[in-house]
């Protein structure tokens, strides 16, 4: 015996995300190639980049990132050491291309995230409406917005790059909001009272004191992106998150631990790096203050 006690919400609702998601195709489609092919172009070119320097100069220029952020030789061997076991285990390309998707995704993260963070310090209504939206952003399975990147974009490193930066800039923008909201009332008030604007008080005065929260927030980006590597891989983005799939794909143990491996060096690499310029702008402001 049958009991009919739910009402029928999921078809209207899977119809509605389809006809949407068709209509976007079907009236902006020319749009979103334009826009694909530009983000296709600096990403191509980055990872050209990339992949045909030789590995001494990209280890060289690691080292110095590592220096200037932590100001310790130790990060620096480390990091150096931790790029190079990359390459001894054959994954050195995938590796390139892997970073530069990182790097495409995180910039976009930023440019979106930090300013939607601002805003959203700044006005409690936005932040309100904008709270359900990360929250869905930050639970809802990564397959799920593959599928209407895939639709969209077509298969290739276009559409896992938008569908890392929807799963990776919502730290950024909440710990962008947190920072500036954080910020000492009374360093806020004695601006406002020398005369500084509302956008010379954001400017000079929050966003530097709110930047370590902020490199908190890049780095939880950071690190969500590599977490997509794996998934974006399904979808054409290559890279070492390739190397995992083929791994499982064939059932090779071995390839799929190497790759694991590449991940697990990157994520630490990128990591210490960003951590350590958080601790550095952390003790820089409680000097100053």
């Amino acid at each position: 015996m049958e009991f009919n006690v739910f009402p029928n919400f999921g078809k209207p609702i899977k119809d509605g995300v389809n006809q949407f998601v068709e209509y976007l195709v079907v009236n902006y489609g020319d749009a979103t190639e334009a826009f694909s092919d530009s983000l296709l172009y600096f990403l191509v070119k980055l990872e050209r980049l990339l992949r045909g320097t030789d590995p001494i100069y990209i280890l060289v220029i690691v080292a110095l990132i590592a220096y200037v952020a932590s100001r310790k030789i130790s990060l620096s061997l480390l990091v150096v050491a931790g790029m190079w076991f990359i390459g001894a285990i054959g994954l050195w390309s995938q590796a390139m291309q892997t970073v530069a998707i990182l790097l495409v995704a995180v910039f976009i993260s930023i440019v979106i995230g930090i300013p939607l963070g601002v805003i959203s310090a700044r006005a409690d209504r936005f932040r309100a409406l904008l709270n359900p939206v990360l929250d869905l952003m930050q639970t809802i399975p990564s397959f799920v917005y593959l599928i209407p990147a895939a639709m969209l974009f077509g298969l290739g490193k276009v559409p896992a790059i938008l569908a890392t930066v929807i799963y990776a800039v919502p730290p950024l923008i909440r710990l962008t909001d947190l920072g500036i909201r954080h910020v000492d009332s009374a360093v806020v008030e004695a601006s406002r009272a020398f005369g500084a604007t509302r956008g010379q008080i954001l400017r000079d005065v929050q966003i530097p004191l709110a930047l370590p929260s902020i490199m908190q927030g890049i780095n939880q980006t950071l690190m969500m992106a590599l977490a997509m590597v794996v998934i974006a891989s399904m979808i054409g983005a290559r890279g070492v998150g390739e190397t995992v799939l083929l791994g499982l794909q064939r059932n090779d143990a071995g390839t799929g631990l190497l790759g694991g491996m590449a991940i697990v060096v990157l994520a630490v690499v990128f990591d210490r790096i960003t951590q350590a310029a958080g601790q550095r702008m952390q003790a820089h402001r409680k000097v100053t203050g």
